[in-house]
């Protein structure tokens, strides 16, 4: 299935994605995508839902925004310098063993949202990413049964504010987690939909210039891998979010480097995981 959410910030209704690209608003199956709808077995019981009421579910206009395609999870998880040529571009060594930071929640928006460049940014970068969204409870699971645990995946454009990051006391939440820094979906696809996640090409233009091009296997550690390792060290719920980073191409390591301006139009995408697009706008 493919799952998005629509309406109003704040006031989302859940939707569904048909086979024959027809889109449903779900919201009479009763539950918001969230923790309880993941831990409830959520997926099994609106798939079943789908079948029965989905011809006669009312349809979703196209003009409608659409919100994160899950709600407020209880973390967001990062993983720094996963692709090999991003941690080239940046001189870094290539890591050892994954990187990790979080990203405030309130960080999410929708994935066509307004990018608010925050107050006294002068470096405020891009970076498309494969987001993997949780389904189960995770604590120190074995890599073999990772993937048990994984509801689906999501596009996200990990934006950071390289000053905020890297020169305000070393501290990454701090460049990562500013409003609309997480712009998530266009919708949720359960690993059913892709079982070639590891081998999905991935794209970001800033002003149609492409800037990132590259292919979710040139990653340095692998989703499995990634989701057992983080569940070594704090428990997973149901509907976390696991970014789990980007490739080469960013702007803060270009010469000279390039930073995003209001005015800036950024569309992202990965294949079968569809496309995002946000405009910069200077926020007061």
């Amino acid at each position: 299935m493919k799952l998005f959410r629509f309406g109003q910030a704040g006031q989302e209704k859940p939707g569904v994605i048909l086979p024959n690209g027809g889109r449903i608003d779900a919201s009479a199956f009763g539950d918001d995508y969230d923790e309880a709808f993941f831990a409830g077995d959520g997926l099994k019981r609106l798939a079943a839902w789908v079948g029965k009421e989905g011809a006669k579910a009312p349809k979703v206009a196209d003009l409608e925004r659409l919100g994160p395609c899950v709600a407020r999870p209880s973390k967001i998880v990062c993983i720094g310098l996963n692709y090999i040529d991003h941690a080239q571009e940046t001189g870094a060594k290539i890591p050892k063993e994954p990187i990790l930071f979080f990203k405030s929640t309130t960080a999410l928006c929708g994935p066509n949202d307004d990018l608010l460049i925050p107050r006294g940014s002068q470096k405020t970068d891009w970076e498309v990413e494969l987001a993997v969204v949780m389904g189960k409870k995770a604590k120190y699971v074995e890599e073999a049964k990772a993937m048990d645990t994984v509801a689906g995946f999501c596009l996200h454009n990990d934006y950071s504010e390289r000053e905020f990051q890297m020169e305000r006391g070393g501290q990454w939440v701090k460049g990562k987690s500013c409003d609309s820094f997480a712009p998530l979906g266009p919708f949720l696809a359960t690993t059913d939909e892709l079982p070639d996640y590891q081998d999905l090409p991935m794209w970001l233009t800033v002003n149609g210039k492409f800037m990132q091009k590259s292919n979710t296997n040139n990653m340095i550690f692998k989703v499995p891998f990634l989701v057992s390792y983080i569940s070594q060290f704090m428990t997973l719920l149901p509907g976390d979010v696991i970014s789990t980073g980007t490739p080469g191409g960013v702007g803060f390591v270009m010469k000279p480097p390039v930073y995003l301006k209001a005015g800036d139009v950024i569309e992202l995408g990965i294949d079968k995981l569809g496309s995002s697009k946000q405009k910069a706008i200077q926020e007061r």
